[in-house]
């Protein structure tokens, strides 16, 4: 049962800036109320409305654009290392504020206190990364095959970078974009999910204060709260050279689309339909953890949440009821309780697509093991609580092949590794994938070129929660984007080869004579 809406301290929106209304555009230094109208933010705790955010209209829009345009041309030129100093008090920020923002995730998307630290944790991770970053963006030397030649390669900032970003982690995925852009020498307009627009202006506050502070100029930092019509602008705008959207493929499609129409570039972070394969010699407590987080957390409402559990014939009914045991001990409710390991759903949107799914699954001939449904009494006044199922599949049901947002696993055998790695790579979709064993051959082949091919392939632990220090992303229809950690700086910059003749003749390349 969760606690009452009177029962649910509030402070922390206070501390964030939040108002009851709140303005939904900013430059970076000024907040503006938008024209566009009002989005209102109901919390899928308990259903109260928390407060309103303005919308940009086409006008205001192009006045941000402007003003980033210009910031970037002195943003670009402040060395690195000091971009960097501005980020790592960014960074300082986010851990005095690391408690209300945590809650401020919690209530406004649902997913438990604990996952909400998490994301702010996530944020300042990147704060750091991108920190020592800034001291590097390494380009090469390279030999030249003409005398008295030095060639190199060294990057520079691409200039605008539109950030799109999901309600599921509605404050970490605009960071990882942002603060690697920012040391960069970029400049950011981040369209948030019209979901949670109260977590954007939050972050934007934390932002504007430091800014202030350094001396940055206005337009570094731009949000445009809006639905999509605002993202259309983004995406279409050709002054705009790289967007970074997190969303579903079919939206992903739709903004691949758009800018390639203009020749621009796209980070795309989309769907995942996630399995782990579980083999005869996986350590099965730590997979029932692996699975059971995977597969519930944040409602399962992450792109890297467990989807599939392809799991050995010969321990096939071990496992899943191990499974139906522990899903009878998860306790549902507030999220803000830290004793209940599932919240809510996103909104009633997500629960008629949750409730959907488990009815194909009947309907295409798989068998419900833990029944699901809608929770209602008490403390789930919001009708966005749901109990996580459990179902019997076979790989090809289309309700299988396709991404549900909610806590559905499902269950299915496998006889040879080799079977169970062309179930796993048998979905349009490549994000994340696991293994569980203690079995190196096995894990080796895994990880091959003839295993997973997913952007992440992890051994012995769940498809979710990644470390901000690799590169996040995946492969198909997943968009192919990588965010975050090691190399993925290089899609904010762009690359330039440099070669300087410091001798007394022109040699050409190839040989070629060319004689006046």
């Amino acid at each position: 049962m969760i606690e009452s809406m009177q029962k649910i301290d509030l402070n922390f929106l206070k501390e964030l800036g939040i108002e009851r209304e709140n303005s939904g555009v900013s430059t970076g230094a000024n907040w503006f109320k938008g024209e566009g109208g009002m989005l209102e933010s109901f919390s899928p705790v308990d259903g109260q409305l928390i407060g309103k955010v303005s919308v940009a209209s086409e006008g205001e829009y192009e006045n941000l654009v402007g003003k980033s345009l210009e910031a970037f041309k002195t943003w670009r030129t402040w060395p690195a290392p000091k971009r960097g100093e501005v980020v790592r008090q960014i960074g300082n920020e986010l851990r005095a504020k690391k408690e209300a923002l945590g809650r401020l995730v919690s209530y406004e998307m649902g997913k438990s206190l604990q996952e909400g630290y998490g994301e702010v944790q996530e944020m300042i991770d990147i704060c750091d990364f991108a920190v020592g970053l800034s001291r590097q963006l390494y380009g090469l030397t390279i030999q030249s095959e003409r005398p008295n030649h030095r060639m190199f390669e060294q990057w520079h900032p691409l200039g605008v970078v539109g950030v799109i970003s999901a309600f599921n982690f509605p404050v970490a995925v605009w960071s990882w974009n942002s603060m690697l852009a920012w040391v960069c020498g970029d400049v950011c307009i981040w369209k948030p999910s019209e979901k949670t627009p109260l977590c954007s202006v939050a972050c934007q506050n934390i932002v504007n204060k430091v800014f202030k502070e350094n001396d940055v100029p206005e337009g570094v930092s731009c949000i445009v709260n809006g639905d999509y019509k605002v993202g259309e602008l983004l995406t279409g705008d050709k002054r705009v050279p790289l967007i970074s959207a997190t969303g579903s493929i079919r939206m992903g499609k739709k903004v691949a689309a758009a800018v390639g129409s203009r020749l621009g570039k796209s980070l795309l972070e989309l769907g995942g339909n996630n399995a782990i394969i579980v083999t005869p010699e996986a350590d099965l407590d730590m997979t029932l953890v692996g699975t059971v987080f995977g597969a519930v957390g944040t409602c399962g409402q992450r792109c890297t949440s467990t989807r599939r559990l392809i799991i050995h014939e010969s321990i096939y009914d071990k496992v899943k009821e191990a499974l139906v045991s522990a899903y009878g001990q998860l306790k549902i409710g507030n999220p803000l309780d830290e004793n209940n390991h599932v919240g809510p759903l996103i909104d009633i949107d997500a629960v008629k697509i949750y409730s959907a799914a488990l009815e194909a699954v009947k309907e295409q001939g798989g068998m419900i093991l833990v029944e699901g449904g809608v929770e209602e009494g008490e403390g789930y006044e919001s009708g966005c609580y749901v109990k996580p199922a459990i179902a019997e599949v076979t790989n090809d049901l289309q309700i299988v092949q396709d991404e549900t947002f909610a806590p559905i696993l499902y269950l299915m055998k496998y006889s040879t590794l080799e079977e169970a790695i062309e179930m796993q790579n048998g979905v349009v979709q490549g994000l994340s994938s696991a293994i569980m064993t203690t079995n190196m051959r096995e894990m080796e082949r895994f990880l091959s070129a003839a295993g997973s091919d997913c952007g992440i392939a992890n051994v012995n632990i769940g498809t979710s929660g990644a470390e901000i220090g690799g590169a996040f992303g995946g492969e198909k229809e997943t968009g192919g984007g990588r965010e975050s950690g090691s190399d993925a700086w290089k899609v904010y910059m762009r690359r330039q080869t440099n070669t300087v003749n410091y001798g007394d003749e022109l040699p050409l390349a190839q040989g070629i004579q060319f004689d006046l």
